[in-house]
């Protein structure tokens, strides 16, 4: 059966001090999830074990992200991070520090089945 996406999101998120890309890259997760909320599961008898949930976070240094840490952010479906290269690091000369700024792109994915569902193009049907 084949997979379509259901659901793109997409969020931000920083660490101003630390330089740390895992905290950046998980409260960009964050802020795509506090943009979703997902009833079709509910309402159309799916399973959130059934989606499969492709993170894609953009930072300058993608080797630096915990991507364990960001996995344990998602709380339904299949979780696939990757990092990538993205993001901003913003450096502040005065502070003699470097602001790390994510973003995250939250896919989600379910087995459709063809046939199973029509997008109209009339409104109201």
């Amino acid at each position: 059966m084949a997979e379509r996406r259901i659901i793109l999101e997409m969020g931000s998120g920083n660490d101003l001090y630390g330089c740390d890309y895992t905290k950046a890259a998980c409260r960009a997760v964050q802020d795509a999830l506090h943009h979703s909320s997902i009833v079709l599961f509910k309402s159309l008898g799916y399973d959130h074990r059934d989606m499969r949930v492709q993170v894609t976070i953009g930072v300058q240094q993608p080797d630096q992200v915990d991507i364990a840490k960001v996995c344990a952010e998602l709380p339904r479906g299949r979780a696939e991070v990757t990092a990538v290269l993205g993001g901003l690091d913003v450096h502040d000369a005065q502070q003699d520090s470097t602001h790390v700024i994510a973003t995250a792109a939250i896919e989600a994915f379910l087995p459709i089945e063809p046939g199973r569902w029509r997008l109209s193009d009339q409104v109201g049907t």
